[in-house]
């Protein structure tokens, strides 16, 4: 009996799980301070709705409010290092094949 239960709760919060993370989205649209270049404003729920996969940018940082900047205080991440790696990549990626894309440029993003 006890072994079934915890098969159960098992497999309960498996198939749950999924449905817990996918309620908190995270904001709309999130602004990333950058003193010299100029804020920048991240359409969060653009980029969700285009990509659908969270991890191809949260496997820098943690899915939690902060965690960008966090991150680069700490030194776990460098600036520039998601822009460089994945969002230019991908929006010129985007751009070459013809697709819908974002800004190729610091001035699409940076706002000052």
């Amino acid at each position: 009996m006890i072994p079934r239960i915890i098969l159960l709760c098992g497999l309960f919060l498996a198939l749950s799980t999924p449905v817990i993370f996918a309620l908190d989205q995270g904001k709309k649209q999130i602004i990333i301070p950058v003193k010299r270049q100029g804020n920048i404003t991240f359409p969060h729920k653009t980029h969700q709705d285009t990509i659908n996969d969270c991890m191809v940018c949260h496997t820098h940082f943690a899915q939690k409010e902060g965690a960008l900047q966090d991150s680069i205080v700490s030194g776990s991440l460098k600036k520039k290092q998601v822009m460089n790696k994945t969002c230019l990549k991908c929006h010129r990626a985007n751009k070459k094949s013809g697709g819908k894309y974002g800004p190729v440029k610091c001035s699409g993003c940076h706002t000052k």
